[in-house]
């Protein structure tokens, strides 16, 4: 559904809850003017929930709320980050990568580096140990679904020779910008074309005084290490949820709004996917992703 020109997706099923698709990207600037609409456009969900800006540290709102955290890193100047934010061995994979011979620059979104991109996207089925949501899409689709925000978002492409072999969506927003998008090909893992194309990024930021850049969720699982070795930190944002319907106040009162996997113990957590990534592999005859 879209709404004030905001697609509003609904997940899960007990409880069923609705948010912006790109809630880590754009923001509700009137909660209650959106849940009216919400409600209104019929749909089905328990309950609506919405992120406070990065920006705003204020608890601005009357509702539910807990914290969310995501990865930052706190900018101030490129030779600062290379210099004193990151270790001699983080600096050594960014060398790395040039010594290697790829070359990192900004690139014009268009047909052809979507085709690019796709080739990218359809080295492996898994990436992470889980099925790759973006693998063997069409042009048409990967089109759609890289073109928002594009009035202020900026493709950092990685090339070894004319291949791309990585990229990076950065989108831009009021006082921090974002990795929408980051990923390389496995096959070149071994050139650290990621680290350059952080590196690359961290250098735009700087040149434009973004005091921070946001890389995803922050978690100590997956990607949690790889970003700390770039400085990335973890900062606390409001999520607050809003029940649409009586049964979203009993789900919030008896505090059953989290995925059940949320409530299992960390260690439980990593035994259920390390078991999940080797079926995976088996399932579709790859290996490591």
């Amino acid at each position: 559904m879209l709404v004030e020109n905001k697609e509003v997706v609904v997940s899960g099923k007990f409880p069923r809850i609705a948010r912006l698709q790109d809630e880590y990207y754009d923001w509700v600037e009137d909660p209650r003017d959106i849940v009216a609409k919400v409600k209104s456009g019929g749909v089905k969900a328990d309950m609506f929930t919405f992120l406070q800006k990065v920006t705003d540290r204020t608890t601005r709102y009357d509702y539910h709320h807990e914290q969310d955290s995501i990865a930052v890193l706190p900018i101030t100047t490129y030779e600062h980050w290379w210099t004193k934010q990151i270790n001699v061995k983080t600096r050594n994979m960014v060398r790395k990568a040039e010594k290697c011979g790829v070359s990192v620059r900004v690139v014009e979104f268009n047909d052809d580096l979507i085709k690019e991109i796709k080739e990218v996207y359809d080295e492996s089925p898994l990436r992470q140990g889980k099925p790759f949501k973006h693998y063997g899409k069409d042009l048409a689709t990967l089109k759609s679904s890289h073109i928002s925000f594009l009035d202020r978002s900026q493709f950092i492409g990685a090339f070894y020779g004319n291949e791309l072999i990585g990229f990076i969506k950065l989108v831009h927003d009021e006082g921090i910008s974002h990795l929408m998008q980051i990923i390389s090909k496995i096959s070149h893992r071994n050139k650290a074309p990621t680290n350059a194309l952080i590196a690359k990024a961290v250098e735009i930021c700087a040149q434009r005084g973004m005091p921070y850049l946001h890389y995803g969720i922050w978690s100590k699982r997956g990607l949690g290490d790889f970003k700390k070795h770039h400085a990335f930190e973890k900062l606390d944002l409001m999520r607050y949820f809003i029940p649409l319907n009586v049964k979203g106040k009993m789900i919030l009162a008896l505090k059953l709004h989290h995925k059940f996997s949320e409530r299992l113990p960390q260690k439980w957590v990593d035994i259920i996917l390390g078991l999940r990534s080797r079926w995976n592999a088996i399932k579709y005859d790859v290996g490591e992703t």
